[in-house]
C-alpha cells in the first residue's frame, strides 16, 4: 500500500493511504448479515477495515469520491517536503481474476485459497520536481514511476476477540520491475523486493473503527538506486560531489492508520508512516539527506454507487 501504491510510498503517501484505506473501507453496511454468505471466502487479500465483516459479501463493483491531504518527502531520504492535496473519483472491481482497488491496487489473481494468494499486480508513484529540491537542483527530473510483478500473500493467523471484533496478520512478498515515464517514453529502472507484515483489526474499540499496522523493508537493484542517489560527473558541484550508487537495502517503513465511519456510505482516515533509512546502501550519497523521514495524511472516501451483484470472495 499495499499496499506505496508503488514501491516507495513517500512519493505520494496521501494517495497511497487513500488507496490502501479508502478503497478498502467503503464496503456496504450489512450489520444484519451475521452468517457467512454463500460464495464468499475470507481470502488473505481481503481487507477487514471496511464496513463489512470478514464473512459478509461485498459488492462486485463500486464507485465513489475520495480526497485527502498529506505531507511527504520528495524522494527516499530527502529533506525536502511537499504538501499534497488530492481529490478524485475511485473505482473498485472485485472479479474472480481481475481486481481493482480495494486496498490492493490493480492485480490479476493467479491462484488463491483461504490462506494464500498469488497474483500479478501493478503499482505507481508520482514524480518529484528537481527544480524545487535543493539537493537535486540542475539534475534530471524524477519522473512518474510504475511497477509490475508477482506478489504472494499468506495469512499467518486470524483472531476473534472476546467481546467482539476480529483481526488478521498477513505476510506479503512482492517482487517488482520498476519503470519511469515522462508520458512520452518509458525507461526501465531496475527491480525491487519488499517483504511486509500487515496487521488489520476492526471492532475491538468500536464496531466500525479499524486499525492497520504494517512493517516492510525494501531492497533494490543498482539501477533503481542510481535513479535516486547517483551523481554523475556532469552534475557534480562543490556541494554535491560525484557519487556511484550501489544495489542493496533502501529502507524500512512502519505505518499506522485508523479508519472510522462518518456516515453509512462515508469513511474517514488518518495515518502516518515512519521511514527508517539507517544502514541503507547509499547513505553516503550527497542526495541522501535524512536517516528518518515521516509521512502524514488524512482524508475521506464517499461511496456513491454499488452493484447488486456480490463478489465471490
Amino acid at each position: 500500500m499495499h499496499k506505496f501504491m508503488g514501491f516507495y510510498r513517500a512519493y505520494l503517501f496521501v494517495a497511497a493511504l487513500w488507496c490502501s484505506l479508502g478503497y478498502s473501507v467503503v464496503g456496504k453496511v450489512a450489520a444484519s448479515q451475521d452468517a457467512k454468505e454463500p460464495g464468499t471466502r475470507a481470502t488473505p487479500e481481503r481487507s477487514i477495515t471496511g464496513f463489512e465483516g470478514i464473512d459478509q459479501a461485498q459488492p462486485l463493483w463500486e464507485l465513489g469520491l475520495g480526497g485527502g491531504v498529506g505531507e511527504v518527502p520528495n524522494y527516499p531520504a530527502s529533506s525536502e517536503r511537499n504538501f499534497i492535496a488530492l481529490a478524485a473519483p475511485y473505482f473498485v472491481y472485485r472479479g474472480e481474476i481481475f481486481r481493482v482497488g480495494d486496498g490492493n491496487g490493480v492485480r490479476a489473481v493467479v491462484a488463491e485459497d483461504d490462506k494464500w494468494e498469488l497474483d500479478f499486480s501493478f503499482g505507481g508513484a508520482f514524480s518529484a520536481d528537481s527544480e524545487d529540491n535543493t539537493a537535486r537542483e540542475g539534475m534530471p527530473e524524477l519522473d512518474f514511476l510504475f511497477e509490475v510483478g508477482p506478489q504472494l500473500v499468506y495469512q499467518v493467523n486470524k483472531y476473534r476477540f472476546e467481546g467482539g471484533g476480529q483481526g488478521r496478520l498477513n505476510l506479503r512478498l512482492q517482487a517488482r520491475s520498476v519503470f519511469s515515464t515522462d508520458l512520452s517514453s518509458i525507461q526501465h529502472q531496475g527491480y525491487v523486493f519488499e517483504p511486509e507484515l500487515q496487521w488489520q483489526q476492526r471492532g475491538y474499540w468500536r464496531e466500525h473503527t479499524a486499525l492497520s499496522v504494517r512493517l516492510s523493508s525494501t531492497f533494490a537493484t543498482e539501477k533503481l538506486h542510481d535513479y535516486f542517489y547517483q551523481v554523475d560527473q556532469a552534475f557534480a558541484t562543490d556541494m554535491r560531489p560525484e557519487f556511484n550508487a550501489t544495489a542493496g537495502y533502501l529502507g524500512t517503513e512502519l505505518g499506522v492508520s485508523l479508519s472510522f465511519a462518518i456516515s453509512k456510505n462515508a469513511r474517514g482516515f488518518i495515518g502516518g508512516s515512519l521511514r527508517l533509512h539507517h544502514g541503507a546502501a547509499n547513505e553516503d550519497s550527497p542526495l541522501f539527506e535524512e536517516t528518518n523521514t515521516l509521512q502524514l495524511a488524512a482524508g475521506f472516501v464517499w461511496r456513491l454507487y454499488t452493484s447488486k451483484t456480490k463478489a465471490s470472495y
